[in-house]
């Protein structure tokens, strides 16, 4: 058999892979090493000045203005700390528009007139940095020649230390601005999604009679879903190198069919993996919770606990990095592509998300008492009206190429957004809406699953199914918000969530304001309940989301059908969605713009590298092995028939002639996809449309050619490693 790169890279992962060494950490010893690489909240109480500590407290707890004298203080902790630990350099740790992590490294190390050297971290140093912001996409905030943009120490996302074999590096979580204090990141608007819905719900918090709250909180835990394939495959596939999915690929004989990969045993390379990645991460104080098998062949997912949006964000990000780092370590490559592999489920990243208090209640959890039910009723209230109300918002915040190829797709919901609450608490909004009169108590969160077989025990279960096809379900102390796609930062979608629910809880307490002069103030508040969901209960939906008929239903009932990226974007920055974020004061109307513009790009962007690794692919790839093939068989053709003239050949013309056409029908569409890439017109949105209605299908066409070829040439002349081999290889 011809030696080939991709025979010899399976012939490779045959012979058996050899993992990096084992760490062998004691499980006792985990509690000691979780959070042992971050400069968190033990470590500053042990290592700052006591004044210097209870200010940065306060500001962490309170929301109260950082105090600029103690930065010098905290700068020489840390960096006493980080080079104990072995650090020798510090980075500001930032997250620009690309939807990335960026940073750049300066060593602690500084020459003295002497001719030696000091190590000098101080406050200056800490708390601003200065990298070149030239080259980040900006949407027009700043112009290309204009390179300063600051990076602002964020204090209420520990430090902490990147380590390689040779050495450490203190990262130190930033917001990251323009010279005019424009927002030129995704943390910043984040932020300030935080400190508004802060506002707002303490605000409502106060109309209920309740003023010990100093501080709420959004809390998130995003998951992360993603696929491994050996690293030796992914070398040989430029789609997945310059795009992270396949663009060519022929269904395999077995692919998910069986749906026996589903929470099934991890086999034992993807569990040492696994182990060394969640160690990780452990050090750096993730809180990792669950890993398993996903619905397709070498996909997996992983879950956290709960925590502070901020700090769920950043951890999400060292998350999908440190996934990349470890994955080659052990000889694979992570994909977190919304759609590494046609046929097959894609991946999303659910954004679990709720509301807490200083005081360690859960807005979001119904309680047991009439009061407690009535502030659970309200926000619940405040978040269906905001997801009706702005539908546009929500399906714009995770819009991009990536995700188009997975929404409305069987493993993931529509693009038509709804709110599923449950059957019971449903019962409980019809009823309100009704105007009849719900019981005092909520109904029960749990009750005995009853088995049937004595020797089990009753097992306790929630009040109401998961509704897996609804892209925001509430989960008992929680909403879902479902469509979030794998490769994003969960930065946006939780900014616009925060922001919108903000809104509906700001005109939930002028309305409440409004009419409390004489009024019973429970009963008032119990009206403007059962008003707003009268007003809204459109959004809020049950059933099926994947079924036709919910399609019908929704339009009947007028919600939004955005169905791709360039419709959605479209909804986004219009006059209202600018006032909105403007308000509020997460983003000016001219940040608000720039992102706009900046996701226009990353569109036109991502789908122009598509359409050029596809046509290098098939012509430099593919193409020469089809044609090798139809040499060989037409070859073998007319020898066959000089020595056997009698010989029936029927079959193997009809197959050279299925070839010439295959290879015909690519040739011609590569040059017409040329041509059509050619006349994209300029300006942003139409560009946009441009590409989604007339050059992504000509690229599918091209695929679904080269796919029938993959099944019709010899194996052994198919240059790509195939579908089977990539999943099921390891």
């Amino acid at each position: 058999m011809k030696s080939t790169p991709r025979r010899r890279a399976l012939e490779a992962i045959a012979s058996g892979h050899e993992p990096p060494p084992p760490r062998h950490l004691a499980a006792d010893r985990l509690p000691e090493i979780f959070g042992s690489k971050v400069f968190n909240d033990a470590v500053q109480r042990q290592r700052l000045p006591k004044p210097v500590y209870q200010a940065l407290r306060r500001t962490l707890d309170t929301g109260a203005e950082l105090d600029p004298n103690i930065a010098d203080a905290v700068a020489s902790a840390m960096k006493d700390w980080a080079i104990e630990k072995g650090a020798t350099h510090y980075t500001h740790w930032f997250q620009p528009m690309t939807g990335l992590t960026a940073e750049k490294h300066d060593a602690f190390l500084s020459p003295t007139l002497e001719g030696g050297a000091i190590q000098e971290f101080s406050g200056n140093e800490l708390i601003l940095g200065e990298p070149d912001a030239s080259s980040f996409p900006s949407g027009g905030v700043r112009n290309t020649f204009e390179a300063r943009g600051y990076t602002g120490w964020d204090p209420g996302s520990p430090a902490f230390l990147r380590d390689t074999a040779y050495g450490k590096t203190l990262t130190i979580p930033t917001v990251f601005v323009s010279w005019t204090g424009e927002a030129l990141d995704t943390k910043t608007p984040l932020l300030r999604s935080c400190e508004a819905i802060d506002r707002q719900s303490r605000r409502v918090l106060g109309l209920l009679g309740d003023g010990k709250v100093t501080k709420i909180t959004a809390t998130i835990g995003p998951e992360q879903e993603y696929f491994l394939v050996d690293r030796m495959l992914y070398n040989l596939r430029p789609d997945l190198a310059h795009c992270g999915r396949t663009l060519l690929g022929a269904a395999p004989a077995k692919g998910q069919e069986l749906e026996d990969h589903y929470f099934s045993l991890i086999p034992r390379r993807i569990l040492d993996f696994m182990m060394d990645f969640e160690h990780e991460l452990w050090a750096l104080g993730v809180p990792l919770k669950t890993r398993h098998g996903e619905v397709a062949p070498h996909q997996f997912e992983t879950a956290p606990v709960f925590e502070s949006a901020s700090m769920a964000i950043d951890h999400n990000m060292l998350t999908m990095e440190v996934l990349h780092d470890v994955a080659q370590r052990h000889g694979m490559n992570a994909l977190v592509h919304e759609k590494p592999f046609a046929r097959m489920n894609g991946s999303g990243k659910h954004l679990n998300w709720s509301l807490s208090t200083d005081t360690g209640d859960n807005l979001l959890s119904p309680g047991k008492t009439p009061a407690e039910n009535q502030r659970f009723m309200l926000f619940l209230t405040a978040i269906v009206r905001a997801v009706d109300l702005h539908q546009d918002l929500l399906r714009a915040s995770i819009a991009h190429a990536g995700n188009d190829h997975r929404l409305g797709a069987n493993e993931a919901p529509p693009a038509i957004l709804s709110v599923y609450l449950g059957t019971e608490l449903q019962a409980v909004v019809d009823q309100l809406v009704a105007g009849v009169k719900p019981s005092d108590a909520m109904p029960p969160q749990v009750s005995d699953l009853q088995l049937g077989v004595t020797t089990l025990p009753q097992l306790p279960i929630d009040n109401s199914d998961r509704n897996r096809t609804s892209p925001f379900a509430f989960t008992g102390n929680k909403f879902e918000f479902r469509a979030v796609g794998s490769s994003q930062t969960t930065a946006f979608p939780t900014t616009v969530l925060n922001t919108i629910v903000a809104e509906s809880l700001d005109h939930l307490a002028n309305q409440i304001e409004g009419r409390l002069q004489g009024g019973n103030p429970t009963k008032v508040v119990d009206a403007v309940i059962a008003e707003t969901l009268a007003e809204h209960k459109r959004i809020l939906f049950t059933g099926d989301n994947y079924s036709d008929e919910w399609s019908a239903e929704a339009e009947r009932r007028g919600l939004l059908n955005l169905r791709d990226t360039p419709s959605a974007l479209a909804h986004f920055a219009t006059p209202d969605n600018l006032a909105l974020f403007a308000k509020y004061g997460v983003l000016s109307e001219r940040e608000t713009q720039s992102r706009s513009d900046v996701l226009y790009q990353a569109y036109l962007h991502r789908l122009r590298v598509e359409a050029d690794t596809l046509t290098e692919m098939l012509q430099t790839q593919v193409l020469p092995a089809v044609l090798e093939f139809q040499g060989r068989l037409a070859g073998a053709i007319a020898s066959t028939h000089s020595a056997c003239p009698e010989l029936d050949q029927s079959s193997a013309k009809r197959l050279l002639g299925e070839i010439a056409a295959g290879s015909q029908s690519l040739g011609s569409g590569i040059e017409e996809l040329t041509q059509v890439i050619a006349q994209t017109p300029s300006g942003l949105a139409p560009a946009a449309e441009y590409v989604r209605d007339a050059i992504i299908h000509r690229m599918e066409a091209l695929r679904v050619t080269s796919d029938h070829l993959e099944t019709l040439v010899d194996d052994e002349l198919w240059p790509l490693p195939k579908y089977r081999e990539l999943l099921f290889a390891h």
